[in-house]
């Protein structure tokens, strides 16, 4: 077995190259998060936005290789953790009183589970079926959809989430890093990510269907 696999299968290797493979998704989803608030521009601007980065076929497909990579490992790593931390602890405590762990924190699996459904009925929706009936006119095809309350209320579910899940990552993640220092203000990074991609992701969607965008 090389260094690697060793080092993957250890717990602190696995937790390390978690918190990395979660930085760099929750990088790409406020990179995401910014292109979508173009959507305030108008469709001009929104639509050459999309045709910026369909053109981009060379950057594109190693990009998205590189995301379906990023989560495959991510997910692997963590249902590996997951079974490893049961299988310690086969039996359930009598009375379970968490002390630190907020409740977000024990439902990350969970959570993870909900958002990568989530993440594919999205990805779906918008590149795949989106396209093959809208082409290029990417703004219509994402004003249609949130004009429809139950797609809306189906994606803010989903955003609150993704936004819960990256924010407690955020801070957990740098802790396994040893990045975190007492000296600043580390644990309330977790809330500040949440709330700004929560309000980030929903600010397009929610002026579409109040009609302030159409």
């Amino acid at each position: 077995m090389s260094w690697l696999a060793r080092y993957l299968r250890s717990s602190i290797g696995a937790k390390h190259v978690m918190a990395v493979t979660g930085l760099l998704l929750l990088l790409f989803a406020i990179v995401h998060m910014l292109g979508h608030l173009q959507i305030f521009g108008g469709a001009a601007m929104y639509d050459a936005y999309a045709r910026f980065l369909q053109d981009l076929w060379e950057v594109k497909w190693p990009v998205r290789a590189g995301l379906l990579g990023l989560l495959v490992v991510h997910v692997a790593l963590a249902l590996m953790l997951v079974a490893r931390n049961r299988a310690a602890r086969p039996t359930h405590y009598a009375v379970y009183r968490p002390v630190v762990s907020r409740k977000i924190g024990r439902a990350m699996a969970m959570s993870g589970t909900i958002v990568l459904a989530f993440l594919i009925f999205h990805i779906w929706h918008f590149t795949i079926d989106g396209h093959a009936h809208w082409g290029a006119h990417t703004y219509a095809m994402y004003v249609q959809a949130f004009q429809q309350p139950a797609y809306y209320g189906a994606y803010l579910v989903g955003i609150a989430l993704l936004a819960a899940h990256l924010g407690h990552g955020a801070s957990s993640w740098l802790q396994s890093l040893g990045l975190r220092n007492p000296k600043y203000p580390t644990d309330k990074l977790g809330p500040i990510v949440s709330a700004l991609l929560f309000v980030g992701y929903m600010l397009p969607p929610t002026a579409i269907l109040i009609g302030a965008v159409s």
